[in-house]
């Protein structure tokens, strides 16, 4: 588990920063009428931010090179 959180720890911090961020974004602007396929549900936009903070985190991640065994 641990090494599971240290090779994957920008992608978990993208995913936090992510879902605060998607959560902030229905609370400050939202979709009033309810016709946004994205803000129109908390659930929604915090789940969206979530994935976006990850993938834009996951990005920066260093991938480490394979090793082959001969």
């Amino acid at each position: 588990m641990k090494n599971f959180l240290l090779t994957y720890k920008l992608t978990i911090i993208g995913v936090i920063l992510g879902s605060v961020g998607g959560y902030a974004y229905y609370s400050f602007v939202g979709c009033e009428s309810g016709s946004c396929a994205i803000t129109s549900s908390p659930l929604n936009s915090t789940v969206y931010g979530a994935l976006m903070g990850g993938l834009l985190l996951n990005m920066f991640q260093k991938k480490k090179p394979k090793t082959t065994r001969a």
